[in-house]
């Protein structure tokens, strides 16, 4: 098998930088010494930072997106009308299918997906474009046909937490434990718990009703 090329040690460099220092704290110099190339590399094949952490967050997340719209196709063909359970597992579910238990791209994955979630960095907030968008407007029009009673403000709210638990959960399954905590439950049976508490806590009334 060929070594992989400088773009793409540079990509996997800046995942693995990027998710565990965040944007601001990993410098270029960092990235392009992890993957043994020259500085000038990353204006060359990116043209700044920031568009490296463009091009890394769009390599872990549209393998998710599309297995987002695939499942959400599913779905409606089977019903216009889906039951929120239906629209969670279609969502969620492949957040798990790209974050393996045991698997070390599964856990930079879910690394990353938490960086994006909570890095305070303009940069790392203003990445998506209309792909990202798309699906997110797509899973928007279901759950408030399914759940009609939400603002679409705190319908946008769920759908966040529904992405933030998942990231986290997949999260934890690398972390080593303290001694006296049990270990996180990896594979369907943590797959099954999510997505049964996550349909539960998107179908809750309205706050304040």
């Amino acid at each position: 098998m060929a070594p992989p090329d400088t773009r793409t040690q540079i990509l996997d460099a800046a995942e693995h930088l990027f998710a565990e220092r965040g944007y601001r704290g990993t410098s270029v110099r960092a990235i392009t010494d992890l993957a043994g190339a020259n500085l000038a590399a990353v204006g060359y094949h990116f043209g700044s930072k920031a568009e490296l952490l463009a091009a890394v967050a769009r390599r872990v997340v549209e393998p998710i997106n599309a297995a987002q719209c695939a499942g959400l196709d599913r779905v409606l063909a089977r019903t216009a009308d889906p039951a929120v359970a239906e629209l969670v597992e279609a969502f969620a579910g492949p957040l798990f299918d790209e974050m393996p238990a045991g698997d070390e791209g599964g856990a930079r994955r879910s690394r990353l997906i938490v960086t994006i979630l909570s890095d305070p960095a303009e940069e790392v907030r203003s990445w998506t474009g209309a792909g990202q968008n798309t699906v997110r407007e797509r899973y928007l029009a279901a759950f408030a046909r399914a759940l009609p009673g939400l603002s679409p403000e705190e319908l946008r709210f769920r759908i966040r937490g529904v992405l933030a638990v998942t990231a986290v959960d997949r999260l934890e399954v690398y972390q080593r434990p303290a001694p006296d905590c049990p270990s996180p439950v990896a594979g369907e049976a943590a797959r099954h718990w999510a997505i049964t508490f996550l349909a539960a806590a998107m179908s809750a009334p309205p706050t304040g009703t």
